[in-house]
């Protein structure tokens, strides 16, 4: 039986700031939030990268195995994401403005045409 000796052996996580708040993995322009919400649904590394052909398999697992040894970090990263998304889908609906359910609003137009129709006979 042969045995090995393995020096110690540190992995970087490969994640870069870019803009300021905002990570992405390796050199890719995928964003960290993406990769984490996509193991938690239950995807592998691989069918990650296969999503996401930027990324790189080795930097996927680096990323991973970091979330799984603390994912602390990680949640709160995705919970500071997921406010700042509700904050800017809030400032969007002010600035539409109240637009209601979309199908009805198609629909009462489609109504409102087959009416005006009918009253001119064509």
């Amino acid at each position: 039986m042969t045995t090995l000796d393995f020096e110690p052996l540190t992995v970087t996580v490969p994640l870069r700031e870019e803009p300021p708040g905002v990570f992405r993995v390796g050199k890719s322009r995928v964003l960290l939030e993406l990769v984490i919400r996509a193991f938690k649904a239950g995807a592998t590394p691989e069918a990650i990268v296969q999503s996401y052909d930027t990324l790189n398999l080795a930097d996927v697992y680096a990323v991973l195995s970091r979330y799984l040894a603390d994912p602390a970090p990680f949640e709160d990263y995705l919970r500071k994401c997921d406010e700042a998304a509700a904050a800017t889908r809030r400032k969007i609906e002010e600035h539409q403005g109240p637009q209601g359910n979309l199908r009805e609003i198609l629909l009462a137009r489609a109504k409102a045409k087959e009416q005006k129709r009918a009253q001119t006979g064509q």
